[in-house]
């Protein structure tokens, strides 16, 4: 370890060389300062003090740096930019009609575009939506809220449950995201293994990147609605989206009727009405059959382009 003391510092500079060549301490430390001449121990102690100052103005940087590599926790009454985090595969189109319904409610929103083809390490679309949070914070947006589509779920979550950033989350939604896997990714990894690809993989039920995931508890004090249809075709059991500590919710348990697949769930209007309900000011709560009719609506005002 590097001394930051000016008296270490001349001990470990001034050793045997800087004594004679005879004396009896020749390959030991020098006995103080009086081992030195004048000027040499003072140039010895100059040399010592300015290392010290340099080593503590680096370590006083190191600490403001860690301790400002996090962001504040996100106020709920400061809502920021919606990060859209696509499916697998990273197809954006569906998330390109929820992401305008999103901007006529008044909201500033970015799609987060995978790294790849969207097939890859989930990590690393993890990491995708933590550059992407960075971005918006430090144009000045004030939180960010994040709404994941499928796999796009599991990759907030990761992001959650890793990332320092994710403490700038104002609000979590996911939509029909296999949190705890997905039947038809294991039937991929079993049946034809290469052409699974990773992020196919890590959706397999009992993947080690999904108990990672089910043994790490959300944050207590961030909002998370895990929305799910049970008309899921594609996420089986469409329950796999359950999360605890979320707000869990049903599409029809507030529809009875609605009629909702997989790949409709990010342009139904009811799932948007739902959605900017979980993103708005109000704290969040489980939305329930009384605001079918309420909810539907919204959607429907703001697909036409109404606010």
């Amino acid at each position: 370890m590097l001394r930051t003391d000016a008296v270490g510092v001349a001990r470990e500079v001034c050793r045997a060389e800087d004594v004679g060549v005879g004396s009896p301490w020749r390959g030991r430390w020098a006995p103080g300062w009086w081992g030195l001449g004048p000027r040499r121990g003072v140039f010895v102690l100059g040399i010592a003090v300015v290392v010290a100052v340099v080593v503590a103005v680096l370590a006083a940087v190191a600490v403001v740096r860690l301790a400002g590599s996090s962001p504040p926790a996100a106020a709920q009454d400061r809502p920021g930019t919606v990060l859209l985090v696509p499916g697998y595969g990273g197809e954006q189109g569906a998330l390109a009609v929820l992401a305008e319904r999103l901007r006529v409610a008044g909201r500033a929103v970015v799609v987060v575009v995978p790294p790849g083809d969207g097939t890859g390490d989930l990590a690393g679309q993890a990491t995708a939506l933590d550059s992407a949070a960075e971005q918006v914070l430090d144009a000045g947006a004030p939180s960010v809220d994040v709404v994941g589509y499928s796999a796009g779920g599991v990759v907030a979550r990761l992001w959650v449950a890793r990332e320092d950033t994710a403490r700038a989350a104002r609000r979590v939604v996911t939509l029909g995201a296999p949190l705890h896997g997905a039947r038809i990714a294991a039937a991929g990894t079993g049946l034809v293994p290469g052409a699974c690809p990773r992020a196919c993989q890590q959706l397999a039920p009992g993947s080690a990147l999904l108990r990672e995931l089910d043994a790490t508890p959300l944050p207590a004090a961030l909002p998370w609605v895990s929305l799910w249809t049970a008309d899921d075709e594609t996420v089986v059991p469409p329950e796999s989206a359950r999360l605890p500590g979320a707000v869990n919710v049903e599409v029809q348990q507030v529809c009875p009727d609605a009629r909702v697949a997989h790949g409709q769930l990010p342009t139904d209007p009811l799932v948007t009405g739902i959605v900017l309900r979980a993103l708005g000011p109000v704290p969040m709560q489980a939305p329930g059959p009384a605001d079918c009719a309420a909810l539907r609506a919204v959607g429907t005002r703001t697909a036409a382009g109404t606010p």
